[in-house]
């Protein structure tokens, strides 16, 4: 049976990192849902825009691979970036479609946790004010909607670097958002708060970049894992991601790969036969 993971929230839990600044993590017990139905993950995993790119999402479920080696985990991708909390509201179209996705996921898979990072459209206006609000009512209505009332739910928190960007100052509050996610985390059952002290952005300031990303995806499995919140970063996270990207690849994942090489037009017919012919 498949584990299944929620990802839900704005941006950057959608990932924009650049695909090019970090090695392809490529696993056929790594799933994520589309159209209902599981497929092999490749990044992006949520394709929200046309600029998606690496999220927290296939780190995470590469670091729960290796505590969970004979089992598949499974991804359902709902993030929206640019989306606010009020976007996220019980009764919008955001929700709604996070439930449905959900819901699908629940026919063939064990709903195992909720990942969530939203915030920076909070960060501004006074809007921090309300974040616990807010965010209390979202979490006790997914939890009530799938029947789930006791799953964890991770949150990561938002990076130092949003008030040096060029758009900083709509970030003003950022840090009045993350000690409300750090409130929630210690207020509410079974939440957990994910640091993101140290991580780095893309040249926009605003979206984690693939390096960070990585980084993230141990923080979060850290607190899905140890079921507590992260304060600080993991001090072997470098070293996990290496070993997560460098797995050996079985033969019948290369030649998946170079499948997908050649339909891609990456690779002529005759470098597909001899591709093929290795994995043998």
């Amino acid at each position: 049976m498949i584990n299944s993971f929620l990802m839900i929230g704005q941006s950057n839990m959608a990932g924009r990192g650049y695909l090019k600044d970090v090695k392809q993590i490529y696993d056929e017990q790594i799933k994520m849902q589309v159209n209902g139905r599981w497929q092999t993950m490749m990044e992006p995993v949520n394709l929200d825009r046309p600029v998606s790119g690496v999220g927290l999402a296939a780190s995470f479920a590469g670091a729960w691979r290796l505590k969970n080696d004979n089992e598949q985990i499974g991804l359902i991708p709902c993030a929206d970036g640019g989306t606010s909390l009020d976007d996220w509201a019980v009764d919008g179209v955001l929700f709604e479609n996070a439930i449905f996705q959900a819901k699908l996921a629940q026919r063939t898979s064990i709903l195992s946790g909720i990942l969530w990072h939203q915030g920076e459209n909070d960060s501004f206006g006074g809007r921090s004010d309300l974040y616990f609000d807010k965010l209390r009512v979202i979490v006790d209505s997914i939890r009530r909607e799938l029947n789930a009332p006791d799953i964890p739910f991770i949150a990561g928190g938002l990076g130092d670097y949003l008030p040096s960007g060029r758009y900083g100052k709509y970030f003003a509050e950022y840090n009045l958002v993350n000690q409300e996610l750090i409130r929630f985390a210690r207020e509410t059952p079974n939440c957990y708060f994910v640091t993101a002290t140290g991580l780095t952005a893309n040249a926009d300031c605003i979206h984690f970049d693939a390096v960070s990303q990585r980084k993230f995806g141990i923080r979060y499995f850290e607190a899905f894992q140890e079921k507590k919140s992260i304060p600080d970063p993991v001090n072997n996270e470098t070293e996990l991601v290496n070993i997560i990207q460098d797995r050996p690849l079985t033969n019948a994942e290369k030649a998946t790969l170079s499948e997908i090489s050649f339909a891609r037009g990456e690779i002529s017919v005759n470098e597909l036969e001899r591709q093929l012919a290795d994995n043998l």
